[in-house]
């Protein structure tokens, strides 16, 4: 048996112990999947204290050698000043150099600093290229961002309809308040068709989460409804949960 298959079966049985003791050697020989997975081992006091420097050392090895993912989570460290001092700007410079790889969640990273001006130049059409990437490999949270882009015409023309189309994406993964917009917009009829019992599907499942304004427009919604549309709407919204929560 590898050492990674060992250490993924101790990682899945909860055996930190055994799985730090695996790639901690493997890591100080310079492998750069060990050492990313030491690193989220100290970040996440995994078998190991908390340690964020720790961490930090050990993602900046992997993240020297290309690797993607440890690129992404050096770049969190610096956004939220965790064992590395705060730091947008280089925060920025290791999302673009996981961006740049594929890395989904780095890509939206980067969108996300380009939108808000935070260690690059505010700029809203790089921030909707790099969610759109992003986007297209169904990053809900991604397709969440692109759709308020479209909403609100920054870096792109407004367009309601785009707007829907990634936000009914992200609420399909998922995501609560993307649940809770496309819910309102077929209350509306805004970017899709009105469709009352769509919309209380949608909200119905953001509310679940706890979503004050879900729950407000699902009564809404709800009031336009017969006993028989509200029926299908909740046997909608728990086939939904039955697919996606299994």
């Amino acid at each position: 048996m590898t050492e990674l298959k060992q250490f993924i079966e101790a990682m899945e049985r909860g055996d930190y112990a055994t799985a730090f003791k695996i790639s901690l050697p493997l890591a100080e020989q310079g492998d750069a999947d060990a050492q990313g997975k030491l690193g989220v081992m100290f970040d996440d006091g995994l078998g190991v204290p908390q340690d964020y420097a720790e961490a930090a050392k050990w993602y900046r090895k992997a993240a020297d050698q290309g690797q993607a993912k440890a690129q992404f989570l050096l770049g969190l460290m610096y956004g939220d000043g965790r064992g590395v001092p705060q730091d947008d700007a280089e925060a920025a410079t290791w999302y673009l150099k996981a961006a740049e790889q594929g890395d989904a969640d780095a890509q939206n990273s980067l969108g996300v600093m380009y939108a808000e001006g935070q260690g690059v130049p505010e700029d809203d059409a790089e921030a909707v290229k790099w969610y759109r990437k992003a986007a297209e490999q169904d990053n809900a949270i991604a397709q969440l961002n692109l759709g308020n882009k479209y909403a609100d015409g920054l870096g792109v023309p407004q367009d309601d309809a785009e707007a829907a189309t990634w936000y009914l994406k992200a609420a399909e993964q998922g995501d609560a308040d993307a649940q809770n917009i496309i819910g309102f917009l077929y209350k509306e009829g805004q970017g899709v068709s009105r469709d009352y019992v769509q919309a209380y599907m949608w909200l119905n499942l953001a509310a679940k989460t706890g979503l004050e304004d879900a729950k407000y427009d699902r009564a809404v919604v709800g009031g336009k409804l017969t006993k028989d549309q509200i029926a299908e709407a909740e046997g909608l919204a728990r086939e939904w949960l039955e697919k996606h929560c299994e």
